[in-house]
């Protein structure tokens, strides 16, 4: 008894990962940007997931984590590559031309990925109307977030790479949907560390031949990145990686799903956020229905916990 009791998470644990994937993962449209400057986008998929990767690894030896675990890796090397090479991969190709607020719209679209294709928890999910009317709550707030950007970017999305590119986001939310049920469900008894590493791992490596295949090298050297480059590819290995996707996968399997897609939802908030405090960014009306829609929404698809735990025992 006393070891079920161990192994259930404690509130604040929780609480503390909820808001580092709400917060960091939050400020990494910023800094995916900031990197693209002087990082081709597969070459910083690879060094960022790789050097990401090796860290963990590191750790786990440390530690004492069985690293190598045979036939256990097999769902990380997978979730790996539908998480981070294809769902993260989309999202730092397709900055490369489409307006951040285009790229968060088509992003918060996971949530309800996420009800659609978790077939074990649709007889619950699918009768907890609080839940449901939170979804569609939460993506309506990130539209009315970014409203006013909307309005402004549609003239300029009018050739044929743009609408191929946001149709690549709507199928890289929905493989990271995907990715992150099948981690859900067939974990392979890893411990976190051991499925974050090679998560990492398998995406950083899947990113290396695409790299040649779009000839990045030719291009790219070193020496002539900019400081201000370097400190955000830091910021995502260390920040983005290792601790946001770290508490991500933790969440994965101690949270139900559709809690954890809330992320989706706060992600583009605290972007807008940061605008405001270091870019000198106005917030309108649009933004402040938006923020009040999204946090409602939040509220609501936690609702039916809140009412659990208001019943007396």
């Amino acid at each position: 008894m006393k070891n079920n009791e161990a192994s259930i998470p404690s509130s604040s644990m929780i609480i503390l990962a909820f808001a580092t994937v709400y917060i960091v993962w939050g400020s990494t449209f910023f800094f995916i940007q900031k990197a693209l400057n002087d990082f081709p986008p597969f070459i910083l998929g690879a060094i960022r997931f790789c050097t990401a990767g090796l860290l963990m690894m590191a750790y786990g030896l440390y530690s004492g984590e069985k690293m190598f675990a045979g036939k256990k890796l097999i769902v990380p090397l997978v979730t790996g590559f539908m998480l981070l090479f294809v769902g993260n991969g989309v999202v730092i190709w397709v900055e490369q031309t489409l307006p951040s607020a285009m790229v968060a719209i088509f992003i918060s679209s996971a949530p309800i990925w996420f009800v659609i294709m978790d077939k074990p928890m649709w007889r619950q999910n699918l009768s907890n109307t609080a839940s449901i009317v939170g979804l569609v709550m939460g993506f309506c707030g990130v539209i009315l977030l970014f409203y006013d950007k909307i309005f402004n970017s549609t003239e300029t999305i009018t050739s044929h790479a743009d609408t191929v590119a946001m149709c690549m986001l709507l199928m890289g939310s929905a493989i990271w949907a995907a990715g992150s049920l099948y981690s859900k469900y067939r974990s392979g008894g890893n411990t976190p560390t051991v499925n974050t590493t090679w998560q990492m791992l398998g995406a950083g490596v899947a990113f290396i031949p695409c790299t040649f295949l779009n000839h990045e090298w030719e291009h790219f050297a070193m020496d002539q990145v900019a400081t201000s480059s370097l400190y955000a590819m830091a910021y995502l290995i260390l920040f983005g990686s290792i601790i946001g996707f770290g508490a991500y996968v933790w969440l994965l399997k101690v949270q139900p799903i559709t809690k954890v897609s809330t992320y989706a939802y706060v992600n583009p908030l605290v972007a807008v956020f940061l605008g405001v405090v270091f870019a000198n960014e106005s917030v309108t009306t649009h933004q402040m229905i938006g923020l009040i829609t999204i946090l409602s929404s939040v509220v609501l698809i936690n609702l039916h916990k809140y009412q659990q735990k208001s019943k007396p025992a």
